[in-house]
Parts: structure tokens; C-alpha cells; sequence
């Protein structure tokens, strides 16, 4: 056993998974499943051979700034990596990897839940029936917004927003427009019926719906701002499954109580877990508490592919998922 790398779960993870990886490691687990502070992180780095974070641990450059490291990887749980300057750790030689490819289906899944959610109404309907005030059908009663044959304008076409385009395509015939960091090839964009637009500036005057799927991190942060919000239409709507700093979330309440846009549905913040207060009291804005991985199978399916990123590293062979 004392010949076994000393790793550190910093959140509980599906028993199965935890279970194989205590077979495998000197396995630490924060039992508690609260959130590290900055100086158990850095602890970690120096107590740890791999540390195994979530979104809910950041790891800025100055928790790498320590005389001596022991952690030489970092095997996130989760696609999104915003959350750890990746610069520092390759600076100490700590290698990060993800967990692409397995999220993708059902966060894609969760996407378009708050896309109709927030077309239909869905969440201030059930608050109405549960408080007992809805009184009956009636013609006039909370009119919502069709999707089917809507335009969908998706940024970030990756393997999420690709998800979501064909469930958005092919499920409710909508035309798709896309924005991305990088062009899209041809026959990706043919698979889904879609076309890609340059600037921003020029997809979201044309969109019913934008639904954002593109990475986190200083070149996103605040990607969708007042400016922006301010050329979606009147009637339009903006879903965030993405991460919470792609928004500036004061501009956003500003937007839904000025009617400036239609609603939101949202499944990440900037302050996790704090959400706005003006978001928390807007009527036209669903908010979900970051479930868009929350499957049995996606959840085991993360840390399995975690644990197959270990294996490689220890055993000196390239993980398959190396972001640094």
C-alpha cells in the first residue's frame, strides 16, 4: 500500500468510482463535500501525488507559488478547466487533464430543458400551481413562445453545442446559426444544417434563442455583456449551460427586468453557489443549481475517465486527456 501514489478526491464522487479508486491509490476523500479553501488546496499540492478537483476549486497561480510540489497531476473532474491557471501548474510541471466527450449528451440535454423552460414558462407555471393560485384554464393564461422553426444562434461549437444543435434541429426543426472561436468544417456544419456566422455582432440580432456553449476563462469572461444583450431581440432568450463568467449577471437582471430581452435560463453563475439577488427575483428567468452533468451514468462515466487519465500517467504513458 505504501508504494501507491497518495491522491485527493476534493468532492465526494459516485461510490463505484471512489471504491475503485481506493483499490488503486492511497485514496483521500474530503467526506465533508464542501468546498476546499485556497490553503487546503495549496496543501494539497504539497501533501498529494495527484489532486483531483471539480469546478468548485479554484486553483489560481499563487496556490502553485510554493518552495516544494509534490502533486505532478492534476486530474480534473469535469470538461471545464477555467478554474486552474493552467500556465502556473505547466510553469511547475504538474500536468492537467479533463474529462471530455462523456458530459456532452446530457448537459446538451439540460440545455434544452432551460430553452423550453423558459419559452413555456415552465418554471413560473409550477410556482403558480404549487403556491394554489392558478385558477383554471384559460385562453389568455401565461402565453408563452413557440420554439418549433425558431432560430437557434449556438456559441461555442464543440462537442456540447453540436449535441445541442441536433437535438434543436432535428427534435424542434429549428435553423441553427453558430458563432465559434475557430471556423467549423464544412461537414460538421452540413451535419446539423447550420451556418456559421464571424461576429457575434451579426448572429444575435437574427436569434429567438442563443444558447452558450463556449469555454470559460479571461478571454470569455463577460462575453455576453450589456452591449450584446442589448442586440438580442425583444422577444428572444438566452440559456447558459456553459460557465457563469461567460454573463456579466448584473447586465443580464438589467436586461430581464427592463424587457430588454424575453427570459434566461440559467445552470451556472459567476459566484457559485451565490446566486444575484436580482436573478433570484426575476420571474422570467429559470435557474437551475449547475446540474448539467447530474446523471448517474454521466457522473460515474467522469470518474472513470479521471481514473483512466491516472492510470496512464503513472504508469508513464501520455494521459488521454492532457490539457497542459
Amino acid at each position: 500500500m505504501a508504494g501507491k501514489p497518495k491522491i485527493l478526491i476534493t468532492r465526494r464522487w459516485p461510490e463505484r468510482v471512489e471504491a475503485r479508486l481506493a483499490e488503486d491509490y492511497r485514496l483521500t476523500v474530503n467526506r465533508a463535500d464542501r468546498p476546499l479553501d485556497r490553503a487546503a488546496l495549496a496543501a494539497a499540492l504539497r501533501d498529494f501525488d495527484a489532486v483531483l478537483p471539480t469546478v468548485t476549486d479554484p486553483m489560481p497561480a499563487e496556490i502553485f507559488d510554493q518552495p516544494r510540489l509534490r502533486a505532478r497531476i492534476l486530474a480534473n473532474y469535469g470538461v471545464g478547466h477555467s478554474h486552474i491557471d493552467i500556465a502556473a501548474a505547466r510553469a511547475r510541471g504538474i500536468v492537467v487533464t479533463n474529462t471530455p466527450d462523456v458530459l456532452s449528451e446530457c448537459t446538451a440535454d439540460l440545455a434544452m430543458t432551460l430553452l423550453l423552460m423558459a419559452a413555456r414558462r415552465a418554471g413560473e407555471g409550477e410556482r403558480e400551481l404549487r403556491a394554489g393560485r392558478w385558477a383554471g384554464w384559460r385562453p389568455t393564461h401565461m402565453i408563452g413562445t413557440r420554439v418549433s422553426g425558431k432560430t437557434l444562434g449556438i456559441i461555442g461549437f464543440g462537442r456540447i453545442g453540436q449535441a445541442m444543435a441536433a437535438r434543436a434541429r432535428h427534435g424542434f426543426g429549428m435553423r441553427i446559426l453558430v458563432h465559434n472561436r475557430s471556423p467549423v468544417p464544412a461537414a460538421i456544419l452540413a451535419r446539423h444544417d447550420a451556418a456559421e456566422v464571424a461576429r457575434l455582432e451579426d448572429l444575435l440580432p437574427e436569434c429567438d434563442f442563443v444558447s452558450l456553449h463556449c469555454p470559460g476563462g479571461g478571454a470569455n469572461r463577460h462575453l455576453i455583456d450589456a452591449g450584446r444583450l442589448g442586440l438580442m431581440k425583444p422577444s428572444a432568450f438566452l440559456v447558459n449551460t456553459a460557465r457563469g463568467e461567460v454573463v456579466h449577471e448584473r447586465a443580464l437582471a438589467q436586461a430581464l427586468q427592463s424587457g430588454a430581452i424575453a427570459g434566461a435560463g440559467l445552470d451556472v453563475y459567476e459566484d457559485e453557489p451565490r446566486v444575484a439577488a436580482e436573478l433570484l427575483a426575476a420571474p422570467n428567468a429559470v435557474l437551475l443549481p449547475h446540474l448539467g452533468s447530474a446523471t448517474r451514468e454521466t457522473r460515474e462515466a467522469m470518474g472513470w475517465r479521471v481514473a483512466e487519465n491516472l492510470a496512464a500517467f503513472f504508469a508513464g504513458r501520455p494521459p488521454r486527456d492532457r490539457v497542459a
